[in-house]
């Protein structure tokens, strides 16, 4: 047999934003597809008309699109297996139906919603099976000309899978190995819904994953429980052949405490779970997205891709492409991963240094702007230079450097009460005069003949440096001070020393 070309997909449904869970699911599908020279098929999982939100699909593929996670084919990407949204292949779907049907591997079922909730009161963990079927109301009990009067006269019914019981399923998994499931704790499950005639995510999925030939299976933990019926499936339609391997990666869990990673943890602990910024369109509720909150689509990347995977070597950061080479599948973790939003953090802060400065400063520069400070481009650049390496997000910029731009207008009260002496004042008019007499205002020209004459006048370094800094910068931070009157300039420098000395006295 001729070995198959890889081919993934990622299946969203457009019910609301994408999570980030779902995001690193279809990083893993890429790494896979990419390290295979294989293909990555986007597909729109909307059968659920109910669930349906506007703006969710455009948002799902806005989100890969800032991420740099590309598809070769799909939904808005084209490709030769479409339509690639489901609601789109209804006929195909009926199809299948009719086929099951037909080789008496499903069958019609008419109980309402009330009457299976009567049923569920009356059995003890009911479940619609071979040892209840027969107590519903379905084609099995009941005459085919019985069903045609009901179908005819537009009775709603949905079309159930027969699950034959005491049968082995054996699911092949590439993370967690071999899994046996009896067969008896499977129901027959919904494949289809007259109501809107559409199927049901199992059904589907599978006839779009053969039609789609998609030889892996790449999905969330919480898949896992639908496999077995999944194989079922493949085996009822004859396709054992074609049927793809499975990996069910790790859940991501809550950064402390157990269970799933939830929408509430990061609202309760300030960290996002979307990808971008989502605008409730029913509630009008916004939000927080990675992109917004100043994220480097990067840093997200490289953070995902070490929950539940490990390289096997002690590399953290690594692009996108070094990704595709390392990723190895049988190192995804079985056990759930724990959400560690701060190291998430850390990844942007190291990307912010691995980044050059004049594009950190290309960032950075608008909001310099926004603050209505209009300077060349080489002093925002001169400014990254020192301070990039003290912060995670180029937004905590501003605060840390505004004082390269605006003079102090006021001065920190707990700094000035530590670190403003009472001979502070006659220190800082001697210090003026010596930088009055600088020609040479760089780095190299002030600091020689600064600690020169602070070691003839026998002062204490830190007592003339502390309140020099404050004089300057109005709090005791900030880079080297001879950094900070360099780049300010003597005019600057000597106007901003006398007006604390006028201020602090």
């Amino acid at each position: 047999m001729t070995e198959r070309k890889v081919r993934v997909r990622f299946a969203p449904s457009p019910t609301g934003p994408l999570h980030i869970g779902g995001v690193r699911t279809a990083l893993f599908n890429y790494l896979f597809a990419r390290q295979h020279h294989g293909d990555f098929v986007f597909r729109i999982e909307d059968t659920d008309s109910n669930r349906f939100v506007p703006g969710a699909e455009d948002y799902i593929i806005e989100s890969f699109r800032w991420l740099g996670i590309k598809f070769d084919e799909g939904v808005s990407f084209g490709g030769e297996h479409g339509p690639y949204r489901q609601s789109e292949r209804r006929a195909i779907y009926k199809k299948y139906v009719d086929q099951l049907l037909a080789a008496g591997k499903a069958y019609i079922a008419f109980d309402t919603p009330e009457e299976l909730e009567a049923k569920r009161n009356e059995i003890q963990n009911f479940q619609y099976d071979a040892h209840t079927r027969m107590l519903m109301r379905n084609s099995l009990t009941m005459e085919a000309t019985e069903v045609q009067r009901r179908i005819d006269e537009g009775e709603q019914y949905v079309v159930r899978f027969m699950v034959t019981p005491g049968v082995e399923v054996h699911v092949h998994d590439m993370i967690r190995g071999e899994v046996v499931i009896k067969s008896d704790i499977i129901d027959d499950k919904v494949l289809y819904k007259s109501a809107d005639e559409l199927p049901t995510y199992h059904l589907a999925n599978i006839v779009d994953d053969h039609l789609m030939e998609i030889t892996h299976v790449i999905r969330g933990e919480e898949w896992l429980p639908s496999a077995p019926l999944h194989v079922l499936l493949y085996e009822a339609f004859g396709w054992q052949d074609t049927m793809p391997a499975f990996a069910h990666l790790p859940l991501l869990l809550k950064p402390e405490g157990k269970g799933k990673l939830s929408k509430r943890d990061g609202d309760r602990l300030g960290f996002p779970v979307f990808p971008l910024e989502w605008h409730d369109p029913k509630s009008g509720e916004i939000s927080s997205g990675y992109r917004e909150s100043g994220y480097f689509p990067e840093a997200v990347i490289n953070f995902l891709a070490l929950l539940g995977w490990n390289p096997g070597t002690e590399q953290e950061m690594f692009t996108l492409d070094e990704l595709v080479e390392a990723f190895d599948i049988s190192r995804c973790s079985k056990a759930g991963a724990k959400f560690d939003y701060q190291k998430g953090i850390w990844f942007n802060h190291e990307y912010i240094l691995k980044k050059s400065n004049e594009e950190i400063a290309a960032l950075f520069a608008p909001i310099v702007a926004n603050n209505g400070i209009d300077v060349p481009m080489e002093r925002v650049v001169k400014v990254v230079e020192m301070m990039k390496d003290r912060v995670s997000f180029v937004k905590e910029l501003w605060p840390l450097c505004s004082f390269f731009f605006i003079s102090p207008t006021e001065y920190d009260e707990k700094t000035v009460k530590k670190r403003w002496k009472e001979y502070s004042a006659q220190q800082m008019s001697e210090l003026a005069e010596v930088l009055k007499g600088i020609d040479d205002f760089t780095v190299e020209g002030q600091e020689p003949v600064v600690m020169k004459w602070v070691e003839d006048k026998q002062y204490k370094l830190g007592d003339v440096m502390n309140a020099f800094r404050l004089a300057l910068v109005g709090i005791g931070k900030g880079p080297g001070m001879f950094d900070i009157s360099a780049f300010l300039g003597k005019e600057e420098t000597l106007k901003r020393l006398n007006r604390a000395i006028e201020t602090l006295k």
